[in-house]
C-alpha cells in the first residue's frame, strides 16, 4: 500500500492523500519523501494549477511517527530517518504552485502546523486540531514558532502553544488558520472546487502571486525553521534521558 495517493482529480488539481490511516496518517520517513517528491513534481509541472493536501480515513494526520522519532531520539532508527521532516519544509518554502487543505477529523502537531504553509484551508466541521509540544517536553515545529502569531496574533498563538488545548474547526475559522467549514464528508470536494476555481485563471499569474506572498515570508520561515531545530536537540536530549519521550509515544495520539 502506497503511503500518498496521488491524483489528478479534475483538470490543473493534483490532490496528494497521506494513506497511513493506521496510524491516523503519522509521518514517517516513506511519507515524507513521497509527499516531498510529488510536492516538488506538481510545482515544476506547468498542468498543474494547484495541489489539495487530504488524508485518507479519519484524519489529515496526526503529525510525526512518534515511534519512529523515538528510534531516532535513541539512535536505533534507520540512517537518514530524520532527515524526511527537514526537506519537507524545504519543498513547502519553496512552493509556487497554489497549496490548500482539506483538513478531515483530526490534526495533530505536523498536522496542524502544516496549515500554516497553506494557502487555503477548508476543514470538516468536526474536525480538530492541536499541536502537543508543551505537553510532549518539546518546542515547535515547521516554523509555528513565527507562523501561528502571524495567522493568530501572538496572544491566541501563545494560549494554543503553550497549552496543547485542541481547537474546533470553527475556532480554527475564527483564529484565521481556516478560510470555511463544511458540512462532514463534503470538505475534499469544496476544497477540490475551490482548486479549480483557481487553476482555471492564467498559471503564470496565480503562480507569481503565490510566490510573491511567500516571498515575503521565506527568510523568516527558514530562520525559525533552524531555531526550532537547535532548540529540539537540546529539548530532544533532555526527553530522551529521562523516558519523557517514551510516555508520551504511549499516550499521544489522538
Amino acid at each position: 500500500m502506497t503511503v500518498l495517493e496521488i491524483e489528478d482529480s479534475v483538470e490543473g488539481v493534483r490532490v496528494l492523500a497521506f494513506n497511513r490511516p493506521e496510524v491516523r496518517n503519522a509521518f514517517n520517513m516513506a511519507m515524507y519523501v513521497a509527499t516531498t517528491e510529488a510536492l516538488r513534481s506538481a510545482d515544476q509541472d506547468p498542468d498543474v494549477g494547484a495541489v489539495v493536501l487530504t488524508g485518507r480515513g479519519a484524519a489529515f494526520t496526526s503529525g510525526q511517527d512518534l515511534a519512529e522519532m523515538a528510534a531516532i531520539a535513541a539512535g536505533t532508527s534507520a540512517e537518514g530517518a530524520g532527515q524526511g521532516f527537514m526537506g519537507l519544509l524545504d519543498a513547502l518554502t519553496g512552493l509556487s504552485v497554489p497549496l490548500l487543505a482539506a483538513v478531515n477529523g483530526v490534526a495533530v502537531g505536523l498536522g496542524f502546523t502544516l496549515l500554516a504553509h497553506c494557502d487555503l484551508v477548508l476543514v470538516d466541521s468536526s474536525a480538530r486540531m492541536r499541536v502537543p509540544f508543551a505537553e510532549l517536553g518539546v518546542p515547535p515545529e515547521a516554523a509555528s514558532s513565527v507562523l501561528f502569531p502571524a495567522r493568530m496574533g501572538w496572544q491566541q498563538a501563545a494560549r494554543i502553544l503553550l497549552t496543547s488545548e485542541w481547537v474546533g474547526a470553527e475556532e480554527a475559522v475564527r483564529l484565521g488558520m481556516a478560510l470555511r467549514t463544511c458540512p462532514d464528508g463534503t470538505v475534499l470536494g469544496e476544497t477540490v472546487a475551490l482548486a479549480a476555481r483557481i487553476a482555471a485563471q492564467p498559471r503564470q499569474a496565480t503562480r507569481a502571486i503565490t510566490t510573491l506572498m511567500r516571498d515575503g515570508q521565506r527568510e523568516l520561515v527558514q530562520a525559525a525553521n533552524q531555531r526550532e531545530q537547535h532548540a529540539f536537540a537540546r529539548l530532544l536530549g533532555g526527553a530522551a534521558a529521562t523516558g519523557t519521550l517514551a510516555e508520551f509515544t504511549a499516550k499521544a495520539s489522538p
